[in-house]
């Protein structure tokens, strides 16, 4: 369902993507090419800052948006997920946030107020708040981190996990295609 926000604007939602019917978008969404939102998604971009302004929620080209996301910002602050990126089921991002390329969110992970550098990884069930996340960093699963210097005990991503990251955006890009072909079943 693509809806109105109170200051009037509307998602846009690039030709080539595909959102599930039961997934909601809501005001400044933008979504480009090849990018898949699942089933029960919520994109929200709604509240303004105290000069009644608000920036997108914007999602780059081939990236997934998994079932049960919640994507939203505080005060109109800018969120931007950029290429090949995929967040996992039920994870939620909370703008501000900048999310790079090829990143990789898990399952039940909350970011709020942070920054993904390029081709991180974040395992299932983690927090990340008001943080910033260098490119290939690996955050273990159930990891709950609040300031940069909870850094320190992070270990690089490994090939493996960069893998199976890259094997879901895969997968992910052919849903899209697929579910394109059928849209007008249902």
């Amino acid at each position: 369902m693509i809806r109105r926000n109170p200051s009037g604007d509307i998602p846009q939602v690039h030709a080539d993507a595909f959102v599930d019917p039961t997934a909601i978008l809501i005001g400044k969404v933008i979504i480009d090419e090849n990018v898949f939102v699942g089933p029960y998604a919520v994109i929200r971009a709604d509240e303004t800052d105290e000069n009644g302004e608000m920036q997108a929620i914007h999602i780059s080209a081939s990236s997934n948006i998994q079932d049960g996301v919640v994507i939203h910002s505080k005060s109109g602050a800018a969120v931007y997920i950029g290429r090949n990126v995929s967040i996992a089921h039920r994870a939620i991002v909370h703008g501000p946030a900048l999310i790079s390329d090829s990143v990789f969110i898990g399952f039940n992970s909350v970011i709020f107020n942070a920054t993904i550098g390029e081709g991180s990884v974040i395992r299932h069930n983690s927090v990340l708040e008001n943080i910033r996340i260098p490119d290939g960093f690996h955050i273990p699963s159930s990891s709950s981190l609040h300031s940069d210097s909870d850094l320190s005990k992070i270990p690089q991503v490994t090939a493996n996990v960069a893998d199976f990251s890259e094997d879901v955006v895969r997968t992910n890009n052919d849903l899209v295609q697929g579910y394109k072909k059928i849209q007008n079943e249902f």
